[in-house]
């Protein structure tokens, strides 16, 4: 069984900066009542937020958010390939879709790509790609090699037009 958790560096420290501010506040306006439940949701988010977990056993991959939200779970039979990945900044950080499927991540760019059977497709973050690629080979998944980018590089055409 593989399990590998992820800390969410870029939420904290947005969360700690939107905190100094917050401090900022109380010390100078005093803790009114709509200031310290801003600053539960905080806390709240920090604390459902602050990691991601990835779990891979004989039957399934799993990941989820934190203690255990906003996660998902998928039959390794229903997975057909998985590949390294390199996320950019317009997959972001959370949970989103985009045109590369379903993306879960909290830090970093590294990511796997899940392909299932039905076309679907997930993008989950970790930094640990080989442990995971490792655990998912084991179990007979498809594992996809990461193409070579040495290639001839192609010749650029010109126009005449300036």
């Amino acid at each position: 069984m593989y399990q590998h958790k992820q800390y969410a560096m870029f939420i904290f420290f947005v969360l700690a900066w939107i905190g100094g501010f917050v401090a900022l506040a109380w010390n100078l306006l005093g803790a009114d009542g709509p200031l310290i439940i801003f600053s539960g949701i905080l806390v709240l988010v920090g604390f459902l937020f602050h990691g991601l977990t990835v779990k891979v056993d004989d039957k399934k991959i799993s990941w989820a958010f934190g203690p255990g939200v906003a996660g998902q779970s998928i039959l390794l039979s229903e997975v057909t390939e998985a590949k390294a990945v390199q996320n950019s900044y317009r997959h972001g950080i959370g949970i989103r879709i985009t045109h590369d499927g379903w993306v879960y991540t909290v830090s970093g760019f590294s990511a796997i790509e899940l392909t299932l059977k039905d076309g679907t497709m997930y993008r989950v973050g970790t930094n640990d790609q080989k442990g995971l690629l490792a655990a998912l080979k084991e179990n007979k998944v498809s594992v996809a090699l990461p193409s070579s980018s040495k290639s001839e590089p192609k010749a650029v055409k010109r126009n005449n037009m300036i």
